[in-house]
């Protein structure tokens, strides 16, 4: 477990009995030589990390996530009638991955490790199909959330052990980024514990990631449940992001060749009163303003739920005016539902639902340059997705 380092890095880093301990020793009365500080390097990669960070936060482009585990994939074919098969979710990724003029508005894609090694039904690697749409190849390297024991039934997130020899065969294989994805409750607490927890597997992960050629997406999602107000939202995330930031800064880890995937501040799935794309825009850009530092290339959303078109819509109130960072999206459903219902897992639909996906593209396109209108949105891209205690 990671819990053996993290105790030991406490012990050492926070305020606390270790430091306590240590002020109050004997020491002779002469001047202490100050603190040498490490430098942040991220290896033999530097340039070329800082370069696919760049290409992922172009303007007007976004990250396509299609990383959901078979699992969760079969529960979306199911949706139209298809059994989980590697055949069928081939079938559909093909469909997403080789959808023509794609990269117009797509800057990265995250794969499903399944999908990083698959081919077309004609032979060519989806990798390359991305390559030719100047889209960069991503890939999901966490191996899910399990229970926490001493929390207060919350989760953090394994797949740290062998990581390194993982990520450099990714990287071979043509990834180039990498994403993490861990998560916070507010509805259980959230514990000290789970929030130390998160920010310090991140850390790790990032700094893995750079080490063998992947810019790692750093994923804290603070999830959608609970009936809480927007201000309690905001509270917990910058005190999830303070801590993240610290440990990427002990963990030597370059922020310029990190990208983030944080939660829109929004009042919980449960809360009484609904907030505008203005509120959320305003009360998240607080939360960024205060904890993400300039360094960071991109930020890139994650949708948690929301409707395609609430997605849009808060991710273009959020482009109004500039921000320090490319302020964009990382979509799953957001992007996929409307594919999936004009698919039907029909070979005559294919067309129609590469449309879809290349509507919805633009969508977002158009907010992350702060021009989209929700003026002949469908009925289908109001519906919210919210799943309580989602996982994927």
């Amino acid at each position: 477990m990671a819990c053996s380092s993290f105790v030991k890095l406490n012990a050492s880093s926070s305020p606390g009995i270790g430091h306590q301990s240590f002020n109050q020793r004997a020491r002779p009365s002469r001047q202490v030589a100050p603190r040498r500080v490490a430098v942040i390097r991220a290896g033999a990669y530097s340039d070329e990390l800082v370069k696919t960070a760049k290409t992922i936060a172009s303007p007007g482009r976004g990250i396509l996530a299609i990383d959901e585990s078979n699992a969760t994939c079969g529960k979306r074919l199911s949706s139209v009638g298809l059994d989980n098969t590697e055949v069928n979710r081939q079938a559909y990724r093909q469909l997403l991955l080789t959808t023509p003029g794609l990269g117009e508005y797509i800057s990265g894609a995250i794969l499903f490790e399944e999908t990083l090694y698959q081919s077309t039904t004609d032979g060519k690697k989806f990798v390359d199909c991305l390559r030719e749409e100047n889209i960069v190849p991503g890939i999901k390297v966490d191996k899910g959330l399990v229970p926490l024991p001493g929390s207060n039934n919350e989760s953090w997130c394994q797949g740290l052990d062998g990581l390194a020899s993982r990520s450099a065969e990714y990287y071979k294989e043509g990834a180039r980024f990498a994403k993490w994805r861990t998560v916070v409750s507010i509805p259980c607490g959230p514990s000290a514990l789970a929030v130390k927890e998160a920010a310090w597997g991140l850390a790790r992960y990032a700094g893995i990631s750079q080490d063998n050629g992947l810019v790692p997406i750093v994923e804290p999602e603070i999830l959608l449940d609970g009936d809480h107000p927007i201000e309690r939202t905001l509270e917990v995330a910058e005190r999830v992001w303070a801590e993240v930031f610290y440990y990427l800064a002990e963990n030597n880890v370059m922020f310029e060749g990190i990208l983030l995937k944080p939660s829109m501040v929004t009042p919980g799935a449960e809360h009484k009163e609904r907030a505008s794309p203005e509120t959320i825009a305003k009360y998240t850009l607080t939360m960024l303003n205060r904890r993400v530092p300039p360094a960071v290339p991109g930020i890139m959303f994650l949708s948690g739920g929301q409707s395609e078109m609430e997605a849009t819509l808060n991710l273009n109130a959020m482009n109004q005016s500039p921000n320090p960072w490319h302020v964009s999206f990382s979509y799953a459903r957001a992007l996929q539902n409307s594919v999936l219902k004009s698919w039907q897992g029909r070979p005559e639909n294919i067309e129609v639902a590469q449309k879809a996906l290349l509507s919805r593209g633009k969508a977002n396109s158009l907010a992350q340059l702060g021009r989209y209108s929700a003026d002949g949105e469908s009925d289908d891209a109001k519906k919210g997705m919210f799943v309580k205690g989602y996982t994927y």
